[in-house]
């Protein structure tokens, strides 16, 4: 089985499929990378506030590490020049890597220069430390300050993206800017599973929503993340490939958004410890 793959402007192929591991750890996470590299996927997404990258390292290392596209994400209280050098090699020391396929800063912090931030991930590409550098829940604005201001194209968009936030406009922009979109939570933490349009579907089709929902992302050229520690989801996850979907049920999906975020609310908590400009 060939898994689609979106080009990134280095030339590198990122599968479509890949595993998130968000709040998941310790033998749990294990597990399903194992579930997920054996089924095929190919591509594992996770970052420094994940604290899972060591136990990732484990299991990655029973695999070839050519044969996995390996993300990780800077946060945002790191993003000053020195801080970002130091949390990719922190980062690379824990996945048990030399490099990784793409590096992202997970989210974009006002309080720290962009232009400092981007000539330290363009140092990390120039060592070869990195192969690729993106962005994580950036607007168009900021997505296109930081195009301006990097020396190394801007692979990658993750941005919050299911049928109940679409966000036609952002995707438009990284479309334009051959900015790849990978959707992170593109299941709504599986809250969209409730959605009637998504269960009707899933009953014509004899599928689970998920698989329902990840099958239209994918149609749309987007790059899906989905996240479960059931290994028996993980692998079902990937069960996206031998099928097709007729046009006029992906535009039912396509006519569901009513710009619901499940993470990505349009203010910030600032009181926590992720930014470092908490007082």
């Amino acid at each position: 089985m060939t898994v689609p793959t979106q080009t990134l402007p280095s030339g590198d192929e990122l599968p479509q499929v890949g595993y998130g591991t968000w709040n998941i750890g310790g033998e749990t996470v294990q597990e399903g990378v194992r579930a997920a590299l054996d089924a095929g996927y190919g591509h594992v997404d996770t970052a420094e506030g994940y604290k899972n990258e060591a136990e990732i390292g484990e299991a990655l290392a029973e695999y070839d590490r050519e044969d996995v596209f390996l993300t990780s994400k800077v946060l945002p209280k790191h993003l000053n020049y020195d801080s970002v050098i130091e949390s990719c090699r922190d980062s690379l020391d824990r996945l048990g890597t030399d490099y990784l396929d793409l590096y992202l800063i997970h989210w974009p912090n006002p309080a720290v220069s962009l232009r400092e931030t981007m000539d330290a991930m363009a140092t990390l590409y120039d060592e070869g430390l990195v192969r690729n550098v993106g962005v994580s829940n950036f607007s168009a604005y900021q997505l296109s300050c930081a195009q301006h201001v990097s020396e190394v194209p801007i692979a990658v968009n993750q941005i919050e993206f299911h049928p109940w936030l679409q966000r036609p406009d952002l995707v438009e922009y990284c479309r334009e800017t051959d900015t790849v979109v990978e959707a992170a939570a593109p299941l709504a933490r599986t809250e969209v599973f409730e959605d009637e349009a998504v269960q009707t579907l899933a009953d014509e089709y004899d599928k689970h929503p998920a698989q329902i929902v990840l099958k239209w992302a994918i149609e749309r050229d987007i790059v899906v993340l989905p996240k479960s520690s059931s290994p028996e989801h993980v692998e079902s996850n990937f069960d996206l490939f031998d099928w097709s979907m007729a046009d006029e049920d992906l535009e039912t999906l396509d006519d569901r958004d009513r710009d619901e975020p499940v993470y990505d609310h349009p203010a910030r908590d600032w009181s926590g410890d992720v930014y470092g400009i908490n007082q």
